[in-house]
């Protein structure tokens, strides 16, 4: 296919054509599509090499490409921008073999990405996995759910892009089944719309079941330390490819066994990415995928009296009605506010227009309030 072409100008006997090649190119298990191939045609005519990123460590990455694993230094495309690092699950464009060293010179645009705050003051963003359709998110039943942080965890799942998915590990630690269904209903309910698995990496149980959600794209896995999630890559993957240690009886958490975040290409389809144990997950620009956690307020809130209801203290507010016909829980409403601040709080510190719109917000309701305080002392009719 010439530089020029694309997809969408080929004929229906050239697309199948195109369709066929790309289908049986050796990057096609890692993801490899017509769409890939059409961006990357610019690259190709300069005469550089596409592959996928499997791993990065300190400004080196091993690209996986047709002729097989290369390793490339990622200099040239290092901007101040972290949000622009190359990451695990980025599609790249490599000098040719023969190059020595061998540089990264570009990476194709995203279609998705897993995204964080760091935890530093300057309140930076992090990119955990590039061109994710599922975010696996790994909770462990060997210690107290705890629910605010699976909606966390969710809400940046459905803000990058991809489809979450919680998986419950550990199953065999829950003592009956009847512990353990009402375990699940706790979780799908802090997870509207989001597909709960049950895992045993110990038994096998429910492992078959998540190889078939992952076979048919690329999936990242999140999770605490001690959420077993390198036991799971390692039952996905068929082999132990991933370090394991033994959990604390203490406290049911384990150490950090995976340090860097690794593509791995899994037998049954699909591809893998691994992340280390998160300590801190916090949001970043997130306000579509808080939304989409908490759809049911989200929905209530359309019933409030004021288009701006804060679900405080106002009246007409349909939110605290369900919250005191008990159709929402106060745990639940809680934890939305919380995540509802802190992106705020976020996206204030890298946006002017919305840290002044934050203190417009903040002025209006504490003159909205001491107004209230006023009529309710007498002093105006």
């Amino acid at each position: 296919m010439s530089s020029s072409s694309s997809p969408s100008s080929l004929s229906s006997s050239s697309l199948a054509s195109f369709s066929s090649h790309t289908s049986s190119h050796p990057l096609a298990p890692y993801g490899w599509d017509a769409d890939w191939e059409s961006e990357f045609a610019p690259y190709a005519a300069r005469g550089l090499v596409a592959g996928r990123v499997v791993r990065v460590d300190r400004g080196q990455c091993d690209v996986v490409t047709a002729d097989g694993t290369v390793r490339a230094d990622t200099e040239f495309v290092t901007p101040r921008d972290p949000l622009k690092v190359v990451c695990t699950g980025d599609w790249v464009a490599v000098d040719a073999d023969g190059a020595d060293p061998r540089y990264v010179q570009a990476y194709l645009p995203r279609r998705t990405s897993f995204v964080r705050s760091t935890s530093s003051k300057r309140s930076e963003g992090q990119v955990l996995a590039a061109n994710v359709d599922h975010s696996i998110i790994a909770v462990p039943l060997a210690a107290e759910l705890d629910l605010a942080r699976i909606e966390r965890f969710l809400a940046l799942g459905w803000e990058s892009g991809g489809q979450p998915v919680v998986v419950l590990t550990k199953a065999d630690l829950v003592p009956d089944a009847v512990t353990l269904a009402h375990l699940v209903e706790d979780v799908e309910t802090a997870a509207p719309g989001v597909q709960v698995l049950t895992v045993s990496s110990a038994t096998g149980e429910g492992v078959d079941v998540l190889a078939a959600v992952v076979s048919g794209g690329t999936s990242v896995l999140l999770g605490q330390s001690g959420a077993g999630k390198s036991t799971l890559a390692n039952a996905l993957a068929g082999a132990d490819i991933m370090e394991v240690q033994a959990i604390r009886d203490v406290d049911g958490k384990g150490r950090h066994t995976t340090t860097t975040r690794n593509l791995i290409l899994l037998p049954g389809g699909g591809v893998l990415i691994d992340t280390p144990g998160l300590r801190g997950v916090g949001l970043w620009d997130a306000e579509a995928g808080v939304g989409q956690v908490f759809s049911e307020i989200e929905e209530l809130a359309g019933g409030c009296r004021f288009h701006d209801c804060a679900h405080a203290a106002e009246p007409g507010c349909a939110v605290l009605a369900a919250v005191e016909d008990g159709t929402l829980t106060e745990r639940r409403l809680d934890s939305y506010r919380k995540l509802i601040r802190e992106n705020q709080r976020i996206v204030a510190k890298t946006d002017v227009r919305a840290r002044a719109e934050m203190r417009r917000q903040w002025r209006l309701r504490g003159a909205e309030g001491r107004a209230a305080l006023d009529i309710k002392r007498g002093r105006l009719r």
